[in-house]
């Protein structure tokens, strides 16, 4: 011992004592209470299964409180969470892909036609709002109405819808269906009244 003392240049009895340790494995910390706490933590769940667990956590506390229990720590429910897989997946804000899979362009005109609105604000605080219709292959603006102060509604989208093909197509008919790719804001949708 004095040897092995005397090679790492340490005290004897430091590993005297070291020796004399007894070391336990260490697994996943647990209290006694948890088992308690998780059958709360799993009723919230159920209910609200897209919170948190910072959000489970304050739910949480607002029914011990209620019960005249003491509250817990947020960690604590944080890591029963995690051992139980009770936790959301991680949001990176990364997209998995582009939304859209399609392709705006187009080979021909009058083939696809795009919709869109724009707000231009003046000096004097008045809004104009403008509604257009372009071709998708020639990137002609086809059609377009301006209102201001007002919002735009479904009737001025279908308003000018109708323009669009007066003025593109007059009284003939087309050969192939025209695909419309529009936002998705309320005046789009709008059901006809």
């Amino acid at each position: 011992m004095k040897a092995v003392a005397e090679t790492l240049g340490v005290a004897r009895s430091s590993l005297i004592e070291r020796r004399a340790w007894v070391t336990k494995p260490r697994g996943r910390y647990r209290k006694d209470e948890d088992a308690a706490l998780l059958r709360l933590i799993c009723g919230i769940v159920d209910k609200r299964p897209t919170c948190g667990y910072r959000r489970v956590w304050a739910l949480l506390n607002r029914q011990l409180r209620a019960d005249g229990k003491p509250p817990v720590n947020a960690k604590r429910v944080l890591r029963i969470m995690q051992n139980h897989r009770l936790t959301l997946e991680r949001h990176t804000a990364r997209r998995s892909g582009r939304t859209y899979d399609g392709v705006v362009i187009a080979l021909r005109s009058t083939v696809r036609w795009c919709s869109d609105s724009l707000e231009i604000y003046a000096r004097n605080r008045d809004v104009v709002r403008v509604l257009f219709m372009i071709d998708a292959c020639d990137r002609e603006i086809i059609a377009w109405s301006a209102v201001a102060n007002t919002g735009v509604s479904g009737k001025m989208v279908r308003d000018l819808m109708v323009a669009a093909v007066e003025r593109r197509l007059g009284g003939t008919k087309t050969p192939h269906p025209i695909e419309w790719l529009s936002d998705n804001g309320s005046a789009y949708i709008a059901k006809k009244a």
